[in-house]
């Protein structure tokens, strides 16, 4: 028998790869962080002997969830401001509550509570974009959760930096102290073309380009945003993009829900990946992504959640439904974006977008042991017949019960293993207090 360090039973486990493929009775061996084999429960127990047993008879094991798109430290302001246009939301809100308050305490709290929330909800890996990056992506190395910090830019002066050139050179001191990490990454995360001029963008490019990382920007998330390029540049802002040769694998474009069918082919022709947000957009009005003519234009599509301020909440599993859901309208198709694929878009296609698919996103040998359980046998989940379709249409996040990343047990039975739940609302408390106090004067 081979030792190993882990074995865990499952009633069902869904490997996203294949597509829709689902293995009864199973098992996954973990070693060393990595996922060794998976294979029927009863071949298991004859030949590995593990250090850890984890028996679970009423759970389906998922790819832990790629969250593609956060604000985390965000999670301070859910609720703050709701019901309200995007650049209302954002001019007259949103910037003002950060120019009060933002500082690396407020980012460490607030990434704390986003990151409590993500893994106990499944997700092991979130792309973010917000200023102290450095202070999110040691948040996030403490808990022991995957992420790729946001090296933001953006024209005009903030808390962080003062002008595109020390946002950039401070994001390249970000990108080598994290260099070669198990868990943190790094993107560039130009905001928007409507904050980000042409010089920053085209330094950007080169640099993306040679570090080998993505670029993560919010792109046609309004029909304000493409009158304003309009009438700024004399084009739309993807072809604007496609003007300074930003249009590449390497870039991932937020939102996308202002798309003509010449944007789209675009978009496919330059294998750029398009991080959809539905609930946001559909809480800020911001649009429609066409999402079905995304998918059979052969361009990969991930989902976010966005931030918690416009949300309200980070829950992968809400985003599946919705994006399923929205697709099937928009399309006038009940066969669009299929149970599958909406799973898919919520692991895989996140890996694949943050250039990670050959270590996380399906639960395939070889891979880390991103790994999530469900319980599918309380009441809200019965009958079951389908599991992947039960997963996207009737289960909620409340069903995690364990989340292990590289094989670390960081949810257990519930529980965090790295986060003290208490503290980390003890100083959610605290902000809020402050921060009501003031928006009442």
């Amino acid at each position: 028998m081979q030792e190993i360090d882990s074995l865990i039973e499952a009633k069902w486990i869904i490997p996203v790869e294949p597509r829709g493929v689902v293995h009864e009775n199973c098992s996954l061996a973990v070693q060393n962080g990595k996922i060794i084999d998976l294979l029927p429960s009863v071949d298991a127990s004859r030949l590995y002997h593990a250090g850890i047993v984890h028996k679970l008879s009423e759970h389906v094991l998922i790819p832990g969830l790629v969250n593609t798109h956060t604000h985390a430290a965000m999670s301070l302001f859910r609720g703050l401001a709701d019901d309200l246009p995007l650049m209302e939301w954002l001019q007259q809100h949103i910037w003002p509550a950060e120019q009060k308050w933002i500082t690396d305490e407020f980012v460490h709290d607030g990434s704390q509570l986003a990151i409590a929330e993500m893994l106990s909800g499944g997700i092991t890996c979130f792309n973010d974009m917000y200023f102290y990056p450095d202070v999110t992506a040691r948040a996030a190395s403490h808990a022991g959760i995957r992420a790729v910090v946001g090296l933001i830019v953006l024209d005009f002066p903030t808390v962080w930096a003062s002008n595109a050139d020390e946002y950039i050179n401070k994001g390249l001191e970000l990108h080598d102290h994290y260099h070669g990490d198990a868990l943190i990454r790094t993107a560039f995360a130009p905001h928007a073309p409507y904050t980000v001029s042409d010089t920053p963008l085209q330094r950007i490019k080169v640099l993306a380009d040679e570090l080998e990382i993505p670029i993560h920007m919010h792109v046609h998330e309004t029909n304000d945003e493409v009158q304003q390029s309009i009438e700024t540049y004399g084009v739309r802002p993807l072809q604007r993009m496609k003007d300074l040769a930003m249009l590449s694998p390497n870039l991932l474009a937020v939102h996308m829900t202002q798309l003509t069918d010449d944007e789209i082919q675009m978009a496919a022709e330059h294998g750029i990946h398009i991080v959809h947000c539905p609930e946001s957009n559909l809480k800020l009005a911001s649009g429609f992504c066409p999402v079905g003519k995304l998918l059979d234009a052969g361009i990969n599509v991930a989902l976010g959640t966005d931030g918690a301020a416009s949300n309200n909440d980070l829950d992968m599993f809400g985003e599946m439904r919705t994006a399923a859901m929205l697709a099937k309208a928009i399309a006038g198709d009940p066969s669009v974006v299929p149970a599958s694929v909406a799973l898919e878009m919520a692991t895989l296609n996140g890996a694949r977008a943050l250039g990670m698919e050959q270590d996380i996103g399906s639960l395939v040998p070889g891979k880390a042991a991103d790994i999530v359980a469900v319980k599918m046998t309380d009441i809200e989940t019965q009958p079951l017949y389908h599991p992947i379709s039960q997963l996207v249409y009737a289960t909620g996040r409340d069903k995690v019960s364990d989340v292990w990343i590289n094989g670390q047990h960081l949810l257990n039975q519930g529980h965090l293993t790295t986060l003290d739940r208490t503290a980390i609302l003890h100083k959610t408390l605290h902000w809020r207090d402050m921060i009501a106090a003031s928006d009442k004067h």
